[in-house]
């Protein structure tokens, strides 16, 4: 050690990093331009100065040119293999037309099944969907399913129809648009596949996400989606340290303790809780999400609940008794009332602390009245939101205006969440929407109701340090760098650095170091940084060409 306690150089057993010239995201020093790694931790953080004074020739010596060091990214709801099937299949998130879709199956290579994602009707013209007969033609005969983007309903041909045994199942018409149990058969029949092959998509996730500045994803497994083998495979990737720390859920519904515990014996891997997409409802997108009052553009349509109140209670009693997270996917208000009444029924039953103490989670929770948002607060209930839903279908005349009307002003309410002591946490649901973290906090940033919005540095701790206690995680410093911490963290370009504030009544920016904020990059050119390198716990998970030039 030196007189500053940085470690002199390495030793055979680890490896010993400055990096310098740089700009350090940390609570420890707001104007800290250096920072050593030792090993997995965090050694030191200051000036640059201090960091002529401990480089020593046994180091590496990274020169940041005044790129951005800062806590890596956690995405608190991810799907693994369904958003690597949706980087190497056929992208429809362009596609404006029935006829469109029609021609990129059409010019689909190979001759295996088409597995296609990303269409949404609501950005269509004429919004007529393709008849079976259709696909079928545009196809050759191969089978197809193509999801929608909120990935709850999709099309398939009526070959895939027929292999998948959907006719007679709730959801399926005779055409090729599927929801509700005839979407989850023909999705699980889609996903029919070997270990090769999942395992081939789940890596192209895992490079996706390092690349992109993540250093870990919560991985939100359910019987509907995929098999307890997928899940395995996805927690296996953090056996070899170098990929993004994958952060397993499994959401299957339990009645009780014991069969929560054969639940979790049965999986053969660890899970964090049997929550994330546990559904109580579906998507507005599909009409799915259970709402108080029918959807503005169907008529006689409320959506759908998928669990009872009593379910649902059973569930939260059964993983509090254990002692682990439980939870659902609920978007709709009449579904958030839903879970709202179940986590009552189990505070009565199991007892107000135990439930509180589980710390369950739900996921999206996009309508929420202030009421509402009271009784998350009083069960001390993790919401995980996508502010990238926001930004995709919360402008005027959107998709959620589209299904819900004035209601859609109600919508993702972030501000509401933070002023009400209710802990959010920041996700994409890839492939729903991308794994791109600096977008996603300038959604945060841009909100459709400007009292939603909240300020980039909310939304960063929302997307890391946040990311890490919605785990309920025992290290108090994960998603920090400060002397001690894990060394996670991501290493950007940035063209400027400020403190970007989204209440209009004050000054919007500001750099005054008066007020000791740590600076972020500034989002309002509507480009995002590009990631230099990322790091897990000391060991390199990307980096780019340019880092060490």
């Amino acid at each position: 050690m030196n007189q500053l306690g940085v470690p002199a150089g390495n030793t055979p057993d680890r490896k010993v990093t400055l990096y310098r010239n740089g700009s350090i995201y940390t609570a420890a020093d707001p104007f800290a331009t250096a920072m050593v790694v030792d090993g997995d931790t965090v050694a030191w953080v200051g000036s640059e100065q201090a960091a002529t004074s401990i480089a020593d020739a046994n180091m590496e010596i990274i020169d940041l040119h005044g790129a951005l060091l800062a806590p890596g990214f956690v995405d608190s709801h991810v799907h693994l293999t369904e958003t690597g099937i949706a980087l190497e299949g056929l992208a429809l998130d362009s596609v404006r037309s029935a006829p469109e879709l029609l021609d990129a199956v059409a010019a689909a290579p190979g001759t295996g099944p088409v597995l296609g994602h990303g269409w949404d009707e609501s950005t269509w013209g004429d919004r007529s969907l393709p008849t079976l007969e259709e696909l079928d033609r545009a196809s050759g005969g191969r089978s197809v399913y193509l999801s929608r983007i909120d990935v709850h309903s999709a099309l398939v041909s009526s070959s895939l129809a027929e292999a998948a045994g959907l006719r007679g199942l709730d959801g399926f018409q005779g055409t090729a648009h599927v929801l509700r149990t005839a979407h989850a058969a023909a999705r699980i029949h889609a996903r029919t596949f070997d270990d090769g092959t999942r395992r081939t998509y789940q890596e192209k996730t895992l490079a996706e996400a390092a690349k992109n500045g993540y250093v870990a994803l919560a991985e939100m497994a359910a019987p509907h989606i995929c098999g307890p083998e997928d899940l395995r495979l996805a927690a296996s990737w953090n056996a070899s340290g170098v990929h993004p720390l994958v952060l397993p859920y499994w959401g299957e519904l339990a009645t009780s303790a014991e069969e929560g515990r054969q639940i979790l014996d049965s999986l053969g891997t660890g899970v964090l809780g049997l929550a994330g997409d546990l559904n109580m409802d579906g998507s507005l997108g599909s009409r799915t999400a259970a709402l108080s009052a029918d959807y503005s553009d169907a008529e006689g349509n409320s959506g759908n609940l998928y669990l009872s109140v009593e379910e649902a209670a059973q569930h939260l009693a059964a993983c509090s008794l254990l002692g682990i997270q439980g939870g659902f996917h609920v978007i709709g208000d009449a579904g958030l009332a839903a879970v709202l009444d179940a986590l009552d029924a189990a505070a009565s039953e199991v007892g107000e602390q135990r439930v509180r103490a589980a710390g369950h989670r739900l996921e999206h929770v996009e309508l929420a009245d202030a009421a509402a948002i009271e009784r998350l607060a009083k069960h001390s209930v993790t919401v995980s939101v996508q502010p990238g839903f926001d930004a995709a279908w919360g402008k005027h005349g959107g998709l959620y205006e589209q299904r819900l009307g004035e209601r859609s002003r109600a919508m993702n309410p972030f501000a509401s969440f933070y002023a009400n002591g209710v802990p959010i946490a920041f996700g994409s649901d890839s492939p729903v929407t991308p794994l791109r973290p600096w977008s996603s906090i300038r959604a945060c940033l841009e909100h459709s109701n400007p009292e939603q919005r909240i300020s980039a540095r909310a939304a960063f701790l929302g997307h890391t340090r946040a990311g890490w206690r919605a785990t309920k995680h025992r290290n108090p410093l994960m998603g920090q760098l400060v002397p001690g911490a894990p060394a996670s963290f991501a290493v950007w370009e940035v063209e400027e650095l400020m403190v970007q504030v989204a209440d209009t009544r004050v000054q919007s920016w500001s750099t005054d170091p008066r007020a000791r904020t740590p600076l972020l990059p500034a989002l309002d050119a509507g480009t995002d940084p590009v990631c230099l390198q990322t790091v897990r716990e000391g060991r390199e998970l990307f980096a780019h060409e340019s880092l060490r030039a």
